[in-house]
């Protein structure tokens, strides 16, 4: 009986080292960062126009610029997180919050370095 599971302890471990390949290399790719012309501008139109977008007839502070959301971002990250009825929402002509994932987006922009492409 000894020599039965001396026998598969040794058969379960060649067949456990033989599939181990020191060649094999695990790769992971690190998810695409967000830029701002690929991510954020179809966000910012979506949901800031017409009153920061001046092309649109915008009178409030422009953010249709990379330079300018930039500069701004932790502002707007913090108003758009506030609550409808808190001083300071935006986005100011709506009665309900932008979706998480859409808050979501500027908070990677920002985590991701700010990239403009």
């Amino acid at each position: 009986m000894k020599k039965v599971s001396l026998l598969t302890l040794i058969i379960t471990g060649v067949f456990v080292l033989s599939n181990c390949n020191p060649a094999q290399k695990v790769t992971t790719s690190a998810p695409a960062k967000l830029t701002y012309e690929a991510n954020l501008m179809t966000v910012l139109a979506n949901n800031c126009s017409p009153c920061h977008i001046p092309a649109k007839g915008g009178k409030k502070k422009p953010y249709d610029t990379y330079a300018s959301v930039k500069t701004d971002i932790d502002e707007i990250i913090r108003r758009i997180e506030l609550n409808p009825a808190d001083k300071g929402f935006m986005p100011f002509k709506k009665t309900a919050k932008l979706s998480d994932s859409t808050i979501l987006v500027f908070k990677q922009w920002k985590a991701d370095g700010l990239l403009e492409k």
